[in-house]
């Protein structure tokens, strides 16, 4: 069975789940506006206790791309790949907790969220050996269908059952209710989560033969890198060109201005 399951991959096919898995890693702006965005799903979700909004925060949740990346340069021994995931996963802790916290001042009174938390808020906070088997199961799923392209279409699926958007939502919440047993037990949640999903991928690359392909990973890495600087040269030449045709506007608006002050001196 062995043979069958990691035996039967091609070179191609390793390579672009490879490629897909550094372009979904990389610290774009996108990146971070989607976990955002996720998590502020996320929050009304649990301040309403409504399950279906949560499962949609955790369908376009970005999250799951650069913890799997983690994974993959643990197997490759690959330190860029690491630090660069990590990177990417603190950066959107940092944008999504104090969002999630923003989120919760302002509609905690119309959710009608009072002292007594609801039943999704307090599953987020009880850390068990549950979860942590639920996460290792889904970090196999997920890492298993990264690399078959035709089980591409369960990684919707996996990013459901992982859940690790949600106790990311609650710490926000904690924080905005500045309750610190709340913060710290979801955020252990959310970081046992991405524990095991590692672990649990860690275990599928390596069957996989994923480690020889480090040449491949830090070249993609080196493409992702060079494009991310392209785009943020573009970015801040546009901006430097959209401040200077204001300023030829302000400047144009002025000598108009002298010229109407210096034709009314004349008739004078």
């Amino acid at each position: 069975m062995a043979t069958t399951l990691f035996r039967n991959l091609t070179e191609k096919d390793k390579n672009s789940a490879i490629k897909r898995l550094i372009e979904e890693s990389t610290p774009r702006d996108d990146f971070f506006l989607l976990a955002v965005l996720s998590v502020l799903m996320a929050v009304f979700g649990l301040l309403l206790d409504s399950v279906a909004v949560i499962i949609g925060s955790m369908l376009i949740a970005p999250l799951l791309s650069p913890i799997l990346g983690v994974s993959l340069g643990v197997v490759m021994a690959d330190t860029r790949l690491i630090s660069r995931s990590l990177l990417t996963i603190g950066k959107a802790i940092a944008w999504t907790v104090p969002a999630a916290a923003i989120a919760t001042l302002l509609f905690a009174s119309q959710a009608e969220l009072g002292p007594e938390l609801n039943a999704e808020i307090i599953a987020r906070t009880e850390p068990s050996i549950i979860y942590i088997a639920i996460a290792i199961v889904a970090g196999a799923a997920a890492s298993f269908a990264l690399i078959k392209p035709h089980l591409n279409a369960s990684l919707p699926g996996v990013a459901i059952s992982v859940a690790i958007i949600p106790p990311l939502a609650v710490t926000g919440i904690g924080l905005a209710r500045f309750d610190w047993a709340m913060m710290t037990d979801s955020f252990i949640l959310f970081a046992i989560n991405g524990i095991a999903i590692v672990f649990a991928s860690m275990i599928i690359f390596s069957l996989m033969n994923l480690y020889v392909k480090r040449p491949v990973a830090d070249r993609e890495i080196k493409k992702e890198d060079e494009k991310l600087e392209k785009e943020k040269e573009e970015a801040a030449n546009g901006t430097q060109e959209q401040i200077d045709k204001t300023k030829m506007k302000v400047l144009e608006k002025v000598d108009e201005v002298f010229e109407k002050v210096e034709k009314k001196a004349k008739k004078q």
